[in-house]
């Protein structure tokens, strides 16, 4: 199969939910893969580079030509069909084309009108036995943000969840808890959850850090406690039984 590019050259804030997929997409055998939301490619073009397929459900027409050229730059236009359509709908914008053995929900919960309506139908697309990577923004993690980017009220607001701060777009957080409650109405066996980007949002800016030791600590507080719990966001796979 091809190889995708060294560890080194992915983002260190996705390094957990790469590290989480590497059994699943590394193992050296082909997968279908289901990607809702992921219109750039961001995670559909290093998985085709890894010789799967990769259908990207999004609604946007513009991400999904974004998601075109990278796939043909990238040399693995074959292996990537984009299809436009929401993820509510995916029983209607797929049709009978269901059985995937991964699918991919990242940074999509937070935005969708009933996040467990879209999580049952992503559960609904996949085999049994296959596997729903989820990704959503941490709720702790947001508030500390907002409080060290000086802003107390909005660190407040978020803690007490009180909905959208104004002027600002609708975008919900999720604690551990209820994402993995979630994740057990849409009829999934959860695994373990680990925190994205623990440290690497606060030291991307930061003079002379190593990217290599960024990702080296990222992974090693991923699936720790209390480090995991103040991540920017947090990630599981969850089985289809």
């Amino acid at each position: 199969m091809p190889t995708e590019p060294p560890a080194e050259q992915l983002p260190a804030r996705t390094a957990a939910v790469w590290a989480a997929l590497d059994p699943v997409v590394g193992a050296g055998t082909a997968v279908r893969v289901l990607d809702v939301g992921g219109g750039s490619g961001m995670f559909a073009v290093p998985l085709a580079r890894l010789g799967h397929t990769v259908t990207v459900v999004d609604p946007s027409a513009d991400a999904l030509a974004t998601l075109h050229r990278r796939a043909q730059t990238a040399g693995v236009g074959q292996r990537v069909r984009g299809v436009q359509g929401d993820g509510d709908l995916l029983h209607e914008v797929l049709a009978d084309d269901g059985g995937y053995d991964l699918a991919l929900c990242h940074s999509v919960l937070e935005v969708v009108d009933d996040p467990a309506v879209t999580l049952r139908e992503i559960s609904g697309a996949v085999r049994s036995g296959g596997q729903v990577s989820l990704a959503v923004a941490n709720r702790a993690g947001a508030v500390f943000a907002r409080a060290l980017a000086g802003h107390p009220a909005d660190a407040l607001a978020l803690l007490a969840d009180r909905g959208p701060i104004p002027g600002r777009p609708v975008r919900r957080r999720f604690t551990p808890d209820a994402l993995l409650a979630l994740v057990d109405g849409a009829g999934l066996d959860a695994g373990a959850w680990r925190g994205v980007s623990v440290v690497a949002d606060l030291l991307e800016a930061a003079s002379g850090a190593d990217p290599s030791d960024v990702r080296t600590l990222e992974l090693a507080l991923a699936g720790a406690s209390p480090y995991r719990e103040v991540a920017a966001g947090l990630h599981l796979l969850a089985t289809r039984p």
